[in-house]
């Protein structure tokens, strides 16, 4: 029997199976090789959208429950919480067990034949802590058993990548897979054999796109609705810093959907009436009671996109205040992100160490991932490997593609 690849992406996910040899994209998403891994619940009940359907209940204002970056809970206790959603209590895992069976019977769909075996990818660390990133590939598993897949076997994605991309170069030729996806962020040296690649050294860290946003996010947005601004006491002379924790949480698509708590909307109003600058603190209060904060994340993103190496434009906050944006630019996004490009910066350096290699070693290195695209993740490659040439993948389906290559060997771990 075949097996399905499958790449559960925290942003997007995908499908392919190999045929005759070649790779087979399954359209799991109409017209599209790739579906948005978001999920959306009615109010009332009613069936779970996915994909695009949910995006469009979002934006078209229906009463429900929109959920994005499911994967970046697995291992967490938060997994396992019982929430209401949909009219009825339900966990996350729940929810993800409930996207990859529709995942799956769109593939079934497609490919005209039923899957009970699946070949999974998955980061190189979904956390850095080796127990807990065990436990989240243990819920994975869970997750795809509970969709009615009876054998899960998983494989690294940038060592997918790698079987997609790393077979065009020279034989002999070493070098690099960089995946930035939404969620982690992964690195694999490779050696090009015969038309096959061997995978000298991998790392990863929990770092991807959906962090990018948050901190455009926290520097950008945020401050309009208050965040940085400053309390006055209610006894005594003297003021506060307003709490974090609601903008964190607000600037998180995991945690977006968590964030419209009785308390955190009590919280908001005593604090536009303490403010110095109440006005600010009025938006926040709107945002929780509206429930605007995927909103203003796709606003965040579009903006984070647009300034990618663009001029300035401004993060469209309308729907939250008639006229209201906040200005960004290259500058302010670079600015923003440069916590980031250390981090990234840090853990290819350690990914060559653990090759033994030096950067002079590398001839190549393959960008992959959607946030891949983002220009400091080529400013950085181009840096730290100045004499490697620098190849764009497919980035959106470049780990789908080597899962489905991998299906043919004896690759599954």
């Amino acid at each position: 029997m075949s097996i399905l690849a499958i790449d559960f992406g925290t942003s997007n996910s995908a499908a392919a199976i190999l045929e005759n040899g070649a790779v087979r994209r399954l359209a799991v998403e109409a017209g599209s090789d790739t579906l948005p891994t978001a999920v959306f619940f009615p109010a009332r009940g009613g069936a779970m959208r996915i994909g695009d359907a949910a995006a469009k209940a979002l934006a078209g204002a229906e009463e429900g429950r929109y959920m994005r970056a499911l994967k970046s809970v697995l291992g967490t206790p938060l997994l396992h919480e019982q929430r209401l959603v949909g009219g009825r209590r339900r966990s996350l895992a729940q929810v993800i067990a409930a996207f990859l069976a529709e995942l799956r019977h769109r593939a079934e769909a497609a490919a005209g034949r039923s899957f009970t075996r699946a070949l999974s990818g998955r980061p190189v660390h979904f956390h850095p802590d080796p127990a807990r990133d065990a436990q989240a590939e243990s819920d994975l598993r869970a997750c795809y058993r509970a969709a009615g897949f009876a054998e899960i076997a998983f494989m690294p994605e940038p060592e997918a990548a790698a079987l997609a991309c790393g077979n065009g170069g020279a034989a002999g030729e070493i070098g690099l897979i960089v995946d930035i996806g939404g969620g982690t962020s992964d690195f694999s040296v490779y050696r090009a054999e015969g038309g096959r690649v061997r995978i000298l050294a991998s790392h990863g860290i929990r770092l991807g796109g959906t962090d990018f946003d948050q901190a455009v996010s926290l520097t950008h947005a945020m401050p309009h609705l208050g965040h940085g601004s400053q309390l006055r006491r209610e006894m005594g002379p003297g003021l506060l810093p307003v709490p974090n924790a609601i903008y964190a949480d607000l600037a998180s698509w995991a945690h977006i959907p968590f964030a419209y708590t009785p308390e955190n909307r009590r919280q908001a109003q005593q604090m536009a009436r303490l403010a110095v600058d109440p006005a600010r603190l009025d938006r926040l209060a709107a945002v929780l009671r509206d429930e605007l904060g995927h909103d203003l994340a796709f606003a965040v993103e579009r903006g984070k996109i647009a300034a990618n190496g663009g001029s300035g434009t401004r993060i469209a906050m309308g729907f939250v205040e008639p006229g209201l944006a906040a200005p960004i630019s290259a500058a302010s996004l670079r600015d923003a992100l440069q916590d980031h490009g250390r981090a990234l910066e840090q853990a290819l350096a350690k990914t060559l160490g653990r090759a033994g290699l030096s950067p002079a070693d590398i001839g190549a290195v393959v960008l992959v991932g959607g946030s891949s695209l983002m220009e400091l993740v080529s400013d950085l490659a181009a840096r730290q490997l100045p004499d490697a040439r620098i190849r764009r993948s497919e980035a959106f389906t470049a780990v789908v593609d080597g899962l489905a290559l991998a299906t043919a060997a004896e690759q599954c771990s």
